[in-house]
């Protein structure tokens, strides 16, 4: 695969970044990518994906528009209401970038269906709103060694990280939330959210996945990172590999 003359104009910004160059650009464009929900984390970390050049961008949501969203879902816009999500943002990247294949899956993905929707995918990005489809997302994802990226938001709050739960010294989602299915579940309905926190966590989101495919400075997997608005403090912590995990141990 070679650049052409407008797609080097349209990546140059990419391409003399020594970490990722020209060699780096097609990779992301030879790359799958699955977004789990549109939302919140998923509406900025799509544009940002698309923007970048990922030339197959699956998205799995079965929700549509709702005028609510518009305050953080800068995907979407008015007249998009009572539209279908996935459709909605296929229409989108396709007019952001014409490099970019997205694949609109308008379907809730659970533990029966995750292997047909996440299989042949580079990465994993779960931005969704449940801790039922996170862990149905996340054992898929161990199962066929996809790299998963996890973000969540809540009111003033978001969190990121990469498991790679597979290798020996990594962990997987499941050594860190434990396999409680019945947990609670509180919505951004229920408790608010900040919506710029959305974009904030969703592009970060973005740069992991981009990273995933092209590596470039420091490996995130093992680590969580933890953003508070409020106080505006990052921190990163380290997440060890449990090793009783009943997911990752045996794997």
């Amino acid at each position: 695969m070679t650049l052409t003359d407008q797609q080097l104009d349209r990546y140059a910004r990419h391409i003399i970044l020594r970490e990722i160059g020209g060699g780096g650009q097609i990779r992301l464009l030879a790359a799958h990518v699955v977004v789990i929900g549109a939302g919140g984390i998923g509406s900025p970390a799509l544009q940002y994906l698309a923007a970048a050049g990922i030339g197959r961008l699956t998205i799995i949501d079965d929700d549509r528009v709702d005028r609510s969203n518009l305050q953080r879902q800068t995907l979407f816009g008015t007249d998009d209401i009572g539209r279908l999500k996935v459709e909605a943002a296929a229409a989108a990247l396709r007019r952001l970038n014409p490099d970019v294949t997205p694949a609109p899956r308008a379907v809730r993905i659970d533990a029966a269906n995750a292997a047909d929707l996440l299989g042949g995918a580079d990465c994993v990005l779960d931005g969704s709103d449940n801790f039922a489809t996170r862990l149905a997302v996340a054992d898929t994802a161990l199962q066929l060694r996809i790299p998963l990226v996890s973000a969540a938001i809540g009111a003033f709050e978001g969190q990121l990280a990469v498991y790679r739960g597979w290798e020996p010294d990594r962990p997987c989602y499941r050594c860190f939330v434990g396999s409680d299915p019945d947990r609670a579940d509180i919505s951004c309905a229920d408790q608010g959210v900040l919506g710029a926190m959305t974009g904030t966590i969703g592009s970060l989101a973005a740069i992991e996945v981009i990273r995933t495919i092209v590596p470039f400075g420091d490996d995130m997997a093992g680590k969580l990172l933890l953003a508070d608005a409020l106080s505006m403090r990052f921190r990163t912590l380290t997440l060890p590999k449990d090793p009783g995990c009943p997911a990752c141990a045996v794997t």
